[in-house]
């Protein structure tokens, strides 16, 4: 079965990724065509980028680097869930995406963001980075608002219409994650 990571972006103290990750997987674990993991950021501990051979060529020395490979290799597709900090993603969630290379490449990945205009400037600059690490980043995304979709942006309250965006974007992350599994070996 193929199976999707849900990456909490933010590590930042009272963040809001919290409440809209888990929404994000209370919802994808209602369907069957997929098993879905929520993956938070802060579990792996992951330092600034401390490997000295870049990740493309896989030399991966450090525990917290090899722990992270292995979890992300596990996933055939992602949900990255980001905040949008000053224009762009979390620092964070960046450097989580650093560590690696092949262990993104030929996987579909969709985008849940959040800001003040729905954080997609951060999703631009993902997209940026998908294409450098040959991964399929999905049409759809979910653009939720600090204004509208929070209370006192902070309450997370998402209107029902991202319900649909979310799964639209559920559909072709799953779509195209068994589409390039032929690239990925399997």
């Amino acid at each position: 079965m193929t199976k999707i990571g849900i990456i909490l972006g933010s590590t930042r103290p009272g963040r809001n990724g919290e409440a809209v990750a888990r929404w994000v997987y209370d919802i994808a674990t209602r369907r069957t065509d997929a098993e879905f993991e929520l993956v938070d950021l802060l579990d792996y501990k992951l330092p600034h980028l401390d490997e000295a051979i870049p990740p493309s060529l896989g030399q991966y020395t450090q525990p917290h680097t090899l722990a992270w490979a292995e979890k992300i290799a596990s996933f055939d597709g992602f949900i990255m869930v980001t905040p949008e900090y000053n224009h762009s993603t979390s620092a964070a969630l960046k450097n989580a995406i650093d560590f690696l290379f092949a262990e993104w490449t030929n996987k579909a990945v969709g985008f849940v963001s959040y800001g003040s205009v729905g954080g997609a400037r951060a999703v631009e600059h993902l997209r940026l980075v998908a294409g450098e690490l040959m991964m399929a980043d999905v049409r759809a995304q979910v653009a939720l608002s600090l204004f509208h979709d929070f209370e006192n942006f902070s309450v997370f309250k998402p209107g029902d219409h991202q319900v649909e965006a979310l799964n639209t974007t559920l559909d072709q992350v799953l779509a195209w994650s068994k589409a390039l599994a032929p690239l990925r070996g399997e």
